[in-house]
């Protein structure tokens, strides 16, 4: 399963018909972050996606994790 941060850049990158180059220009960031931002890799930088994702008008926030309730 991709994940649903990396499904979201790609999907508005190539909705705004940008290149991976050009995402990573108007952010500034380095290419190879926005490669592995879509790829999914899980220790990024946080300011970092937060640049990338203010282009879509979005930042990273806090959301409910859905676990299986503890045992009593």
């Amino acid at each position: 399963m991709l994940d649903p941060l990396a499904a979201f850049v790609k999907q508005r990158r190539r909705l705004l018909r940008l290149s991976q180059p050009d995402l990573a220009a108007k952010a500034g960031v380095g290419l190879r972050f926005v490669r592995e931002l879509e790829q999914g890799k899980s220790t990024l930088r946080l300011d970092k996606v937060n640049a990338v994702l203010h282009l879509f008008g979005h930042e990273v926030g806090p959301v409910p994790v859905l676990s299986s309730p503890e045992p009593e």
